[in-house]
């Protein structure tokens, strides 16, 4: 037996080295369906994969909605294929778009994949987005290229059936303590996208710039805005580059909500107008990073004159729901002068169209109904802080959670990291993932949550690097938080769908953090 083993094995080797003979190629295998990031509510996998070739096209109902997320998922496959890939409205074989009723909500989709081609079915376009976000993941990582890229370009078969857990699912850049260009909003919104996240919120104004023009009060901009952390020229949106950011958020089914931080915070707009100051005298420019120091004047009616001016303007360039007004760390504004302004700003809110969003401090003052109170709190937030907040939300307030020591994304990772703060504390992967919103706050009714956001926070933030290396890899945990089930909800499966995200990331150009409880595939 031995001598026979033996023989064949001489045999192999023997064919393996005979001239001309190629071993053959490994047999190509499709991205699981169940390796998406946010997990989706139910998958099935099952039946051959469909593989897109250069006579795949894309289909489409009449509708205009469909038809821009059909090109927009032709503009992703286009440069790493090179196939033509046209969105035709004819029938045929290969990926179809399609909004038809079903069970999906605003948001959600059913993706069936198979060997004749995949569709992706919604009740309204931002599920095809979504979807198309979905079979985007289910590609090889390459997809993400801007050259031609050999394939072969598979997507699993079966169905994945999905909803999200929460209608808001953000993420906030501040833009207020160093500026970004339209080009850098542009390019966080992809990346926001591709995970699903559905509000982006820009935090347009702070002590140390003011980043939105304001016609009626045109030194906000010029002089407000020329100045940042650290020094430096600062910047400002003008009225033409926040639509632009509007507008290309909205054709990848993100809401803008404009923030304008006051009573405090507001150090930008007092150096531009003395008049906003009790005692009439503009301080200077700030370029530090210290807080707490700045207050509009509350007992003047020019105060009010300028506000209704600001969210006049801002809510007729903003098509979204919201309007937040900030209201975190006023520690120059006595709460009576605090109770006093927001009892005054809020209907100014409602006055021009606009639902009120302000940090949870608000919930010490009287919110109006509708109101949402942005969470930014620690786990060792003092109880009768959290009890206010608790209450506020039994009484109709929603609430957005977005606790410090979990999902600001300005934390360090560890005490070595080279950017971020840690006055929250160390924010590993793990720590940023691992809480559930539905029971963060006890008390707070589950109804009140209204869902989740990831903010960034700039003191150390400059470059997109930067911004990079913050974000990846907790954003997309925050992500799933907001849209999966909680039943899927487990760190050991969650970390190794998040390992796989980063072939994908490397191929956007994304310079992530590598975690060491994560356990990314080797470069």
């Amino acid at each position: 037996m031995a001598r026979v083993l033996g023989s064949l094995l001489l045999v192999a080797a023997a064919g393996a080295f005979t001239v001309g003979a190629t071993p053959a190629a490994p047999r190509a295998a499709p991205n699981p369906l169940a390796r998406i990031v946010p997990a989706p509510a139910s998958v099935t996998p099952g039946g051959s994969p469909y593989r897109i070739t250069r006579s795949t096209a894309i289909g489409v109902d009449g509708s205009r909605e469909a038809r821009g997320v059909a090109e927009y998922l032709a503009d992703l496959l286009r440069p790493s294929t090179g196939y033509r890939l046209p969105v035709t409205t004819q029938r045929h074989e290969g990926i179809r778009l399609r909004l038809a009723d079903g069970p999906f909500g605003a948001e959600g989709y059913r993706l069936d994949s198979g060997r004749d081609g995949v569709t992706i079915t919604a009740a309204a376009p931002a599920g095809l987005f979504h979807g198309v976000q979905t079979l985007r993941q289910l590609l090889p990582a390459a997809v993400e290229k801007d050259s031609v890229q050999p394939g072969p370009w598979l997507v699993a078969g079966g169905t994945v059936t999905d909803r999200p857990r929460y209608a808001y699912r953000g993420a906030m850049l501040d833009v207020s303590r160093h500026f970004f260009t339209v080009a850098q909003v542009k390019r966080y919104i992809d990346q926001l996208a591709l995970y699903k996240i559905n509000e982006l919120h820009l935090h347009l104004s702070d002590d140390q710039g003011w980043r939105i023009a304001v016609d009626s009060w045109p030194r906000l901009a010029a002089y407000g805005g020329s100045a940042q952390v650290g020094g430096g020229t600062g910047g400002h949106y003008t009225k033409a580059d926040y639509r632009e950011i509007v507008r290309y958020a909205a054709s990848r089914y993100l809401e803008v909500v404009p923030e304008i931080d006051m009573p405090g915070h507001t150090n930008a707009a007092l150096a531009s107008y003395a008049g906003l100051n009790c005692d009439g005298t503009a301080p200077p420019l700030y370029t530090g990073t210290d807080v707490g120091f700045s207050s509009l004047c509350v007992s003047k009616q020019v105060t009010y004159d300028f506000v209704d001016d600001v969210i006049r303007e801002l809510a007729a360039l903003t098509p979204g729901r919201y309007l937040h007004i900030g209201g975190d760390e006023a520690h120059s504004t006595s709460h009576a002068d605090y109770v006093t302004f927001m009892d005054r700003v809020q209907p100014l809110v409602a006055k021009y169209g606009k639902t009120v969003i302000g940090w949870h401090q608000l919930t010490g003052a009287h919110p109006v109904k509708g109101a949402l109170a942005q969470y930014w709190g620690l786990d060792d937030t003092s109880a009768d802080e959290k009890a206010q907040v608790v209450k506020a939300a039994q009484n109709g307030t929603g609430l957005i959670l977005s606790p410090a020591d979990r999902v600001y994304l300005d934390m360090k990772y560890t005490e070595d990291t080279p950017l971020g703060q840690d006055w929250a504390g160390l924010v590993e992967v793990k720590r940023s993932y691992d809480w559930d919103p539905g029971n963060y706050l006890a008390g707070a009714p589950s109804s009140s949550i209204r869902g989740v956001e990831a903010p960034l926070w700039t003191e150390t933030i400059v470059t997109n690097a930067d911004i990079d290396y913050m974000a990846f890899p907790r954003l997309p945990g925050v992500a799933e938080l907001g849209w999966s089930p909680a039943a899927t909800h487990d760190w050991n499966a969650y970390k190794v769908r998040l390992a796989a995200q980063a072939p994908r990331w490397d191929a956007l150009g994304i310079d992530y953090y590598r975690s060491p409880q994560v356990p990314w595939p080797a470069k």
